[in-house]
């Protein structure tokens, strides 16, 4: 631990010096690390997934368990200090970390506890997909989780969870059963169960605005462990049509299904033809979670149309179909990601999209269709702090490794979406915010503004400093 004083930023902005003393104290506190700039960990620590993000916290707080979360917090408030929390330090806006102010790690805390009678599971705050998955499948059980298995659970759920699952059984905020979570001054209180009951409708999807979620309890389901899966890239120049299929396939499909499709180009890897490296293509890509046998009947349709670029469908493991995408996402790279949803596919809309796919920076980029309904869109817009459920969610991805790239496939992705907005509902899916440039009036739409208001006054009861706002922020009118 440092043996120096250490400057912080206060939420007001001011810097304040806390002694050395005080610093040890917090460190003789906590079950795990206190790190500060000079400690041999620091460095590595404060990285996230997206490399866009470069900040530098005065204090990073590794907590072990909730005791650790509580005195990391309190110590926060008793220097009116701006936290940060980090679950899995996979999302895509970076509020993971802060400068100058205390990042709240719980990385350590990813134990999964599984009850396969009552179908639930109790996961750690640092929690990953892939440790839910892996637990949990040990029991021919799933929670609907993403579709990228080193996501952090956390922030995934606190805002939504769109994944192979959804129009199964609903988005990964859906089946949030309970949570504990730690709030500003450092009380630990239940969201749900016997606890309270508004807190745990406000992180179904209403974000990290309320304190630190140390442990989320799901619902589990029946899949696998063996399931089909279709993965299939078609020709870019059949784009318009496979898009189109995807929406008439989801239409009348089985509600298992929830089918993804997305362009880009070929990646250069040994996966694809080296003849196709580059070149445009759109791809189809789908999960059946009971028997491969049926899946296989069920998902045919999604590798019939035409001969494909390559087609990697076949029968597997559930926890491997959840690292299909794994590699497309390496950490370190830049990412920038925004989306809007829709009520439709228009073909005003399709030509669009490939017009913008084509124009992309980046060999990296897509943009995605996520074709919804089913069990995820029958949930009334004020049960879930989420709010509505568009049948269409198109997110653009810019995913790049080079930072001097960095300004045109931002520009690329803003413009994109700004000429969008006019077939939109509104709404964006806020796991894929951008950076949040918009504030107040995105959340205003996403939410819708009725949800908004009872969000508002979740927030006035258990953080009416604002000490939680490296989010998506809510601010308190209190």
């Amino acid at each position: 631990m440092t043996t120096t004083d250490v400057t912080l930023l206060t939420l007001g902005g001011d810097e304040v010096s806390v002694g050395a003393s005080r610093i040890a104290e917090l460190g003789s506190r906590l079950r795990g690390d206190l790190l500060a700039p000079g400690h041999a960990d620091y460095e590595q620590a404060r990285l996230v997934w997206n490399g866009m993000i470069d900040r530098r916290p005065a204090l990073i707080a590794r907590c072990r368990d909730v005791e650790d979360v509580v005195a990391a917090v309190r110590f926060a408030d008793e220097h009116e200090l701006p936290v940060a929390v980090r679950g899995g330090g996979h999302g895509v806006a970076g509020h993971a970390v802060v400068d100058g102010g205390l990042v709240v790690d719980l990385s350590p805390m990813r134990s999964v506890e599984v009850d396969p009678a009552a179908r639930t599971a109790r996961a750690g705050g640092g929690s990953r997909l892939a440790d839910v998955d892996r637990a949990t499948q040990a029991h021919g059980l799933a929670a609907p989780l993403g579709v990228v298995s080193r996501t952090g659970i956390a922030g995934l759920t606190l805002s939504g969870g769109i994944g192979w699952l959804r129009r199964a059984y609903g988005l990964t905020c859906d089946n949030l059963l309970a949570a504990q979570v730690v709030t500003a001054g450092g009380r630990v209180v239940t969201a749900g169960g016997d606890g309270d009951p508004e807190l745990l409708w406000a992180l179904r999807g209403g974000g990290g605005n309320f304190g630190v979620v140390t442990s989320f309890e799901y619902r589990l389901h029946p899949v696998g462990p063996e399931i089909m899966v279709a993965f299939v890239l078609y020709p870019g120049e059949r784009a318009a049509e496979v898009i189109e299929f995807c929406a008439s396939y989801t239409a009348t499909a089985p509600e298992a299904v929830s089918p993804l499709c997305f362009v880009g180009r070929v990646p250069r890897t040994e996966a694809f033809p080296e003849e196709a490296h580059g070149l445009p293509y759109a791809a189809l890509a789908a999960v059946h979670p009971g028997d491969p046998a049926e899946g296989a009947s069920v998902l045919q349709p999604l590798r019939e149309l035409g001969r494909p670029i390559v087609d990697l469908s076949g029968p597997m493991r559930y926890t491997e179909a959840q690292t299909l995408l794994d590699e497309d996402y390496p950490d370190g790279w830049r990412y920038y990601w925004k989306s809007v949803e829709l009520d439709e596919l228009s073909p005003d809309v399709v030509r669009r999209v490939l017009a913008h796919a084509a124009a992309a920076p980046s060999d990296h980029s897509t943009v995605d269709v996520w074709c919804n309904g089913g069990a995820m869109g029958r949930v009334p817009a004020d049960a879930t702090a989420f709010g509505a459920r568009p049948a269409v969610l198109l997110g653009y991805e810019a995913n790049f490794e080079d930072a001097a790239a960095a300004d045109e496939n931002v520009a690329w992705v803003r413009d994109s979406i700004d000429e969008l907005r006019p077939f939109s509902t509104g709404g964006a899916y806020l796991n894929f915010p951008g950076f949040f440039e918009e504030g107040d009036e995105l959340l205003r739409a996403s939410f819708g503004e009725a949800n908004y208001a009872r969000l508002v006054a979740v927030k006035n009861a258990l953080d009416p400093a604002n000490v939680f706002r490296f989010n998506g922020n809510i601010a308190p009118t209190a």
